[in-house]
């Protein structure tokens, strides 16, 4: 009979303890050891401390392919690295997608480089973006393509922070596939599954003259 009261009166002051907690004003609450745990700080993401930011070494973001290692004076190495992709015909179309949204602005969607920043000199461009088309630039590997997407070429800027790796690839492959009348379309899925002969996931060396 004692045990049972004692547990009753036990009962009695955890329920009572609790209603009280459920009461208190919690306008005041206690300090924490660490706030920034649970209320983290709010970032201006597009300051210019966070933007420049760069992943840490070593790291691949989730989904993402490995490492590009080419330096930006590499071009004469990036003209012979190959697509690690395996490219399908819906790649092509998301290449052609891609394309549209972050290039064809400046080179045009018939890549003539009559896009309409330049619009046959009408533009608010004085001089006409590349033709990727037809001409010299005609003949850019996919290789060379993902690596000016890389770094920029010109007054061209790069595109590293606008596409991943994957969709500059994706990209490289459509305006391939293209090029020259569409002649090289019959070639670049077969491109993108030989071996590569110059590894773009391998510490590059240096380019000692550089093509461009």
């Amino acid at each position: 009979m004692k045990r049972t009261s004692n547990i009753l009166i036990a009962a009695a002051v955890v329920s009572g303890a609790m209603l009280s907690a459920c009461g208190k004003d919690n306008r005041k609450p206690g300090k924490h050891y660490m706030p920034d745990m649970g209320e983290s700080r709010a970032y201006e993401f597009y300051s210019e401390r966070l933007s420049t930011l760069k992943p840490v070494d070593g790291t691949v973001k989730r989904g993402e392919l490995l490492p590009y290692h080419l330096k930006a004076a590499d071009t004469a190495l990036a003209n012979a690295v190959k697509n690690p992709l395996a490219i399908t015909k819906a790649d092509l179309e998301e290449g052609k997608r891609l394309f549209n949204i972050y290039c064809a602005i400046c080179h045009g969607s018939k890549l003539d480089g009559n896009g309409p920043l330049y619009n046959g000199g009408n533009g608010p461009y004085v001089a006409a973006p590349a033709n990727l088309a037809s001409g010299a630039k005609a003949n850019y590997t996919e290789g060379r393509l993902f690596h000016v997407m890389t770094f920029g070429y010109n007054a061209m800027g790069s595109y590293a922070s606008q596409l991943d790796r994957e969709q500059r690839w994706k990209v490289a492959s459509y305006i391939r596939s293209v090029q020259n009348g569409g002649a090289n379309a019959s070639a670049v899925a077969g491109e993108s599954t030989q071996a590569p002969a110059a590894s773009a996931e391998a510490p590059a060396a240096k380019d000692s003259a550089a093509t461009k």
